[in-house]
């Protein structure tokens, strides 16, 4: 089977393989009506393309992706995929609990435009889910999917951890490319990269996205992304130029930020922070919260001594 980027028909391709930093957008959502806001979707998106980033990751764990219905996930990315240039990867979350749901959001996603799909494990049956049901959920997902695959693990909301082993047995497939690793373990990273040596690796921890480049990440899809890009490029960038000493210093400066924001608030705390930076962050949906007054502060204080803050 001959796989191809994409459905809709372009007019310049982006690289072979992503690579840099892919941003997971938050979902905007009208703070009276609880709809996606495709205006302020597609202002977020165009700004961090502006920023330097190297594609957007859309209806992620980052983008509420488990809380909207199937006709805002197509919405969504048919909305940036008119924002998205064709030198810039759009990649759309595409996990589902069955596998059958799974490979119609692929399909879904491949209608709309995206160029790849990030594709989670099922979740709800977690404890009875073998090695062996996993490793048969991805090749039957990647054998029907119109676009490359990348796996995603992350096991903080899925509660299963993708094993290297697992990864091992499914590398043959050539629709699947990759992987995300969010487990925030160096030594897992690593572990992936020694048993699928030709896949392509994102850091899914923005505090750990210079390390993760040593050990040879092709980027980040980190969250902290949504209100630090510059911060984040600029640790590629500088690793890239082999200027190390200015990749490490200026992930001590973005470390911080992803373990107080990204990883002590969530989603709440990211769109806090995303408004801090003059972008629409706006409210979480039902059932989460949004962040106390207090909160807000907090996020809003490391922010500013960040540098990040417009106000």
């Amino acid at each position: 089977m001959a796989y191809t980027r994409g459905i809709q028909a372009r007019t310049t391709q982006v690289n072979d393989k992503p690579s840099g930093l892919l941003v997971p957008l938050t979902t905007p959502f009208d703070s009276a009506t609880g709809d996606v806001a495709p205006v302020h979707l597609r202002d977020n998106a165009r700004a961090l393309l502006d920023r330097g980033v190297d594609g957007l990751v859309a209806c992620g764990s980052t983008g509420e992706a488990s809380l909207l219905d199937d006709g805002e996930y197509r919405h969504i990315v048919d909305w940036l995929r008119d924002v998205v240039p064709p030198d810039r990867w759009l990649i759309a979350g595409a996990g589902r609990e069955s596998t059958r749901a799974t490979i119609a959001a692929c399909k879904v996603a491949g209608a709309a435009g995206a160029d790849a799909v990030l594709v989670r494990s099922p979740s709800y049956y977690a404890p009875v889910l073998t090695a062996a049901s996993l490793s048969r959920h991805f090749r039957q997902v990647a054998d029907e999917s119109p676009l490359p695959v990348f796996l995603y693990n992350m096991p903080k909301y899925t509660h299963v951890s993708l094993t290297d082993t697992l990864l091992a047995s499914i590398a043959d497939h050539p629709n699947i490319w990759g992987i995300k690793d969010s487990s925030g373990d160096l030594k897992n990273f690593a572990a992936y990269r020694d048993a699928v040596p030709d896949w392509t690796l994102f850091m899914g921890s923005g505090a750990l996205f210079y390390a993760a480049l040593e050990l040879g990440a092709a980027g980040a899809i980190a969250a902290a992304g949504c209100f630090a890009a510059e911060l984040t490029v600029e640790i590629g960038e500088a690793f890239a130029a082999g200027d190390r000493e200015r990749a490490g210093a200026t992930q001590e400066k973005l470390a911080p930020l992803h373990r107080e924001i990204v990883g002590g608030y969530g989603v709440a705390g990211v769109k806090t922070a995303v408004d801090a930076v003059g972008l629409a962050g706006g409210p979480v949906r039902s059932p989460l919260s949004d962040l106390s007054a207090g909160d807000r502060e907090r996020v809003h204080e490391l922010v500013r001594r960040a540098g990040l803050c417009t106000s």
